[in-house]
């Protein structure tokens, strides 16, 4: 086992290293990584609005009702509430999430151009297939990975608002105060790093999953369900040793 995950490591090396090659016609490789950018993270921003709204609220309804105590300030559900949104859910937990609606997305879009030999053509006319493909979702993602980040903490914060103007969990002068106490930029800065390396193996371990697929359609499902799997366990593990790296 181990020497076939070796093996599978080494041939992901390979296809990353055909990747990461000069585009042969700029113009082509611009209208590709516009399109993807587009297609992988434009086309997510609603999931992650809604999903980080209600987070949000149930986060901070939870840290409300649950740790409430005449010992604590009024303010620590706040407080709480912005550090998990920023230093978890934003990056890691949205990742997560990504990787099930992007990834499997990547792996059955490649999968199904090997399978149906589109991949083999561009082989046979000299172009990087790899490149070609694979590059434009790595930098689309990575480009607007950063910005999603950014808009699932501020929806989250916005749930947490709408909890305390609409469900009157707590007052929004207490939300607020804790929202601001001991606010270290730092966190946010980690949670972007974070998510750049979570979005590239977003990108790349189901495209390798696609591009490396063999047989016929059942394989291409099989080999997408592989790609979030594999994916959503190695954004878990990198999480641990960024954290670590970066706290």
């Amino acid at each position: 086992m181990i020497i076939n995950w070796l093996s599978t490591f080494g041939r992901y090396l390979m296809l990353m290293g055909r990747t990461f090659s000069v585009p042969e016609r700029f113009r082509m490789f611009w209208k590709q990584y516009v399109k993807e950018m587009a297609q992988l993270g434009v086309d997510s921003i609603g999931i992650v609005l809604l999903i980080s709204f209600f987070i949000g609220a149930v986060i901070c309804i939870q840290m409300k009702m649950n740790i409430e105590s005449p010992w604590m300030p009024r303010w620590v559900a706040g407080y709480t509430t912005r550090e998990i949104m920023l230093l978890e859910f934003s990056s890691s937990i949205m990742c997560l999430i990504l990787a099930g609606k992007v990834g499997s997305n990547i792996a059955s879009e490649i999968g199904t151009m090997r399978v149906t030999q589109q991949i083999d053509a561009l082989d046979i006319m000299g172009v990087n297939s790899a490149s070609y493909l694979i590059l434009p979702k790595i930098i689309g993602l990575l480009t607007i990975m950063p910005f999603l980040v950014i808009f699932s903490s501020t929806m989250g914060i916005i749930g947490a608002y709408g909890t305390a103007y609409i469900g009157h969990i707590m007052a929004p002068d207490d939300l607020t105060l804790g929202l601001q106490h001991n606010f270290a930029p730092w966190f946010l800065w980690m949670s972007i790093i974070k998510s750049q390396f979570f979005a590239f193996i977003i990108s790349s371990v189901p495209a390798f999953f696609g591009y490396t697929v063999e047989g016929g359609s059942v394989d291409v499902g099989k080999a997408s369900t592989d790609a979030v799997v594999c994916s959503s366990v190695l954004i878990l593990f990198s999480d641990v040793f960024l954290t670590q790296l970066l706290s």
